[in-house]
């Protein structure tokens, strides 16, 4: 009995470190839960999971949770939750939520609005390489949040981050190119960030490709080309694209006359709040009720489609 009261004696007293490990092993076996989880884009189940590694003290679980809570994926949405996460996570050294919870700072979002404390917290991320960061930091010297505007100091950033691959700050930069902010206006260079952007799905990338080809700014005019990125963006629910898709499908142009798809695609673009009155008036005196009613039934299915993905 008193070897047994003995042995019952050393678990309760096991060294603070040993109890810790032990936590944080659990705390890690419940991130990969959470990881398989959310790569199977099962959410809630995801979310659950975070939340029992977070709880523990994990630095990463911490930060999905905080990221989960401000995108409303697997739970309500909700900015407080998510600024309290993230900063949890970023007192504890995490890139990735230092850089998110900078973004809070920048947009005011679960916290006053303070870019200070964004330029604080982005330029931590940054000193661990996080290269979303630097994206951050380069807007806030584009935009004089914080600092003063100094585009050239942008541009600096955005090319940084640019070249490690993202594609915000590719699309940043292939804007100052086209626009020759911090940098001689360039629209070779400006096409070759966008279209980097736009092949990692960046809809404002695809969208901006159409109108330099659209209106032959920067490269030679070629509606073919322009049809093409319009489109991309269209697909990824962009109204301002969607309108320019359905007004070419109208005109002929870059694409065959088209009234049914022309209706369809400028219909979505009204719903996504585009003021499509003048062209809708135009399509409804060329084609039929019937004609209407299939250019309809057309946007019903990619509201559907985009709602399943």
């Amino acid at each position: 009995m008193r070897v047994v009261r003995n042995i019952y004696t050393s678990i309760l007293t096991l060294p603070k470190n040993v109890k810790d490990k032990v936590n944080n092993i659990k705390a890690e076996l419940q991130n990969e839960m959470g990881r398989g989880y959310y790569r199977e884009k099962n959410y809630n189940r995801a979310f659950k999971w975070f939340v029992m590694a977070a709880e523990r003290g994990h630095k990463e679980a911490q930060c999905m949770v905080g990221g989960m809570y401000a995108t409303g994926r697997g739970v309500q949405q909700d900015c407080e939750k998510a600024f309290n996460w993230l900063k949890k996570s970023a007192e504890q050294g995490d890139a990735m939520a230092q850089s998110f919870l900078a973004s809070l700072y920048e947009e005011g979002k679960g916290v006053s609005q303070d870019y200070n404390e964004a330029i604080k917290w982005y330029t931590k991320a940054i000193d661990q390489g996080y290269a979303s960061a630097q994206e951050g930091l380069g807007r806030m010297y584009a935009e004089g949040k914080g600092v003063q505007q100094d585009y050239k100091e942008a541009f600096k950033w955005f090319t940084k981050a640019a070249e490690k691959g993202v594609p915000y700050a590719q699309y940043d930069l292939g804007y100052m190119y086209s626009q020759g902010h911090g940098v001689p206006q360039n629209g070779n260079e400006a096409v070759k960030w966008y279209i980097k952007a736009a092949e990692q799905g960046d809809k404002y990338s695809q969208y901006n490709l159409g109108l330099m080809y659209d209106q032959g700014k920067g490269v030679s005019q070629d509606y073919k080309e322009a049809f093409k990125w319009y489109l991309m963006a269209a697909e990824r629910n962009f109204a301002p694209a969607q309108f320019n898709v359905g007004e070419m499908y109208y005109k002929g142009e870059g694409v065959n006359v088209n009234y049914i798809e022309a209706y369809k695609w400028v219909l979505l673009a009204s719903m996504n709040g585009e003021d499509i009155t003048e062209i809708k008036q135009d399509l409804i005196s060329k084609i039929s009720p019937e004609q209407i009613a299939e250019a309809e039934k057309r946007a019903k299915e990619f509201i559907q489609k985009k709602g399943k993905g």
